[in-house]
């Protein structure tokens, strides 16, 4: 009954613009008007803050004006205490429709390691209370962190982040795929009512914000975006399929010029998300003496066509890159100068060698594997300059991974000891998006998890889990870093419970990860 009615909305909810008889103001009618809650009126798309320093913060929300406006003014302010007894920073920004009415400011003069409360005032209503943290300057132990990847609203509720808005985290590292471009019943579950908006792929600036808008008027994604900051990437969906920079697997001559339909999506992104907006997506975060946070940009930055298999001989051609000379090289150059213990790469797609194990698929041209020159030059730099404790964290496959990190495990690698691996790689399931018990049995799921875990196929693969959706926890502390594959219930009923599926401990000083 409740996919009946959402489904007449989605017929008779007028959209664009309607003139209001009484004044003859054009009435503000957009295409997901029928999702607002009233109660959160003219901020229905919550609060958020995102890309912390240990100074600064990014603040976000958006008014959504009942007439088209040309300009309205959004104050703000930032206080130690939820009273905002003790404010420390306050001001007012304009913003109009050319950012679809969405507001981002950064915030300075903060003190490190620190909590605060955010609230933003217009049209004499204050929109929710949120709190964010800027990051230590010194050593934190231990430090917090939720990686998750790939949500997709059709798929089902966003279980994952509910719980991690009860979680005790820091911060929560987006790895991609925040929003995915189909059309309705392309690539979610047919039998969830929840159903894509605009109803058609997404390739416009105003069908991104669409989709964007949807998105954010859910609640548990509007909840865990006001209690603690986002760090942002884009993987591919954010664009389209199998993005990269001249095209995209997903982008046809029918749908109009691709740099257009990339630019469009990087504007809504910009303007949707609490992020910092600079000459390079790909950035970095310091944790004090403790982390380095490295975001890599695997998509837009530098990547060439995808090959289309192993052999073919564009995979090691000259000129053919995923992070593209300049970002490889910024890359080395931030690993050989960290001073922080831990580094850690917000990576898209997968680093480490891995077969799959199917016969029609058994390596993926989009991850590293499909771009070997750039994986050997990494390799060749991590143990070249001694650079250790280092990690890598990949959204993208709808899995949860463990591996001992190598682009050549059959070959220079010793599964016993972790001999050979450059650091660990710590693949993060999806929010909701379709894993492999969405297309084959449960039974059928664990054989093949058993399969490719054997050492003849994949001896630097630890765990693997192709089934349950969720986040990656990691706790890290100078001397360890400790990670908790964490698993929701349900998709199909709105739940913040999880539960510790695996639980992995890497030291200081070694490739080698221990069960805990």
């Amino acid at each position: 009954m409740r996919a009946f009615i959402y489904l007449l909305i989605l017929l008779f909810c007028a959209c664009g613009a309607k003139n209001n008889p009484a004044t003859g103001a054009v009435l503000l009618e957009e295409n997901t008007t029928h999702l607002q809650n009233p109660k959160l009126a003219p901020f229905y798309h919550g609060v958020a803050s995102g890309d912390p320093y240990n100074d600064s913060f990014v603040l976000w929300t958006r008014v959504t004006p009942k007439v088209e406006t040309d300009k309205i003014s959004v104050a703000w302010e930032v206080a130690l205490d939820k009273n905002f007894q003790q404010i420390v920073k306050s001001g007012k920004y304009l913003t109009t429709p050319k950012r679809d009415y969405t507001v981002k400011v950064v915030v300075n003069g903060l003190q490190p390691a620190t909590k605060y409360f955010y609230r933003f005032k217009s049209f004499g209503t204050y929109s929710k209370t949120g709190t964010s943290k800027t990051l230590p300057d010194k050593v934190q132990n231990p430090i917090h962190l939720a990686f998750v990847s790939c949500s997709n609203i059709e798929f089902g509720y966003f279980n994952a982040y509910a719980a991690i808005a009860k979680d005790k985290v820091d911060a929560v590292i987006h790895l991609g795929d925040y929003i995915y471009e189909y059309g309705p019943d392309k690539y979610g579950d047919p039998n969830f009512f929840r159903k894509n908006i605009p109803a058609k792929e997404i390739i416009t600036l105003q069908d991104y914000r669409d989709r964007y808008s949807q998105y954010r008027l859910d609640e548990d994604l509007q909840n865990v975006h006001g209690s603690v900051p986002f760090i942002n990437i884009w993987d591919d969906h954010e664009i389209t399929n199998n993005a990269y920079v001249s095209g995209a697997q997903n982008h046809q001559a029918n749908e109009g010029n691709y740099e257009v339909r990339k630019l469009a999506a990087k504007q809504a992104f910009y303007e949707w998300l609490p992020i910092r907006e600079g000459k390079t997506h790909y950035r970095k975060f310091k944790f004090g003496k403790t982390l380095d946070l490295i975001m890599l940009d695997e998509r837009l930055a530098g990547r060439t066509m995808q090959p289309d298999s192993i052999n073919d001989p564009r995979r090691n051609a000259e000129g053919h890159y995923l992070l593209g000379e300049k970002q490889m090289k910024w890359l080395i150059t931030s690993l050989k100068n960290s001073e922080a213990t831990w580094k850690v790469i917000g990576n898209q797609v997968m680093f480490s060698y891995t077969n799959w194990g199917y016969p029609g698929f058994k390596y993926n041209m989009d991850a590293w594997d499909g771009y070997p020159n750039d994986q050997k030059q990494l390799t060749n730099a991590v143990t070249k300059n001694n650079i250790e404790n280092l990690v890598f964290v990949t959204g993208d496959t709808h899995r949860s991974w463990a591996f001992e990190a190598t682009s050549d495990p059959l070959n220079s690698y010793n599964k016993n000891t972790g001999e050979g691996a450059i650091g660990i790689e710590f693949g993060v399931t999806s929010i909701t998006s379709g894993n492999a018990d969405e297309r084959f049995s449960v039974e059928e799921v664990l054989e093949h998890e058993k399969e490719i875990s054997k050492s003849a196929i994949n001896p630097h693969l630890k765990y693997v889990n192709m089934r349950d959706h969720g986040y990656l926890k990691l706790i890290i502390t100078p001397n360890d870093v400790t990670a908790e594959y964490k698993i929701v219930p349900t998709l199909k009923e709105r739940t913040s419970k999880v539960t510790i599926d695996k639980s992995f401990k890497v030291n200081k000083g070694t490739t080698k990860l221990i069960e805990n």
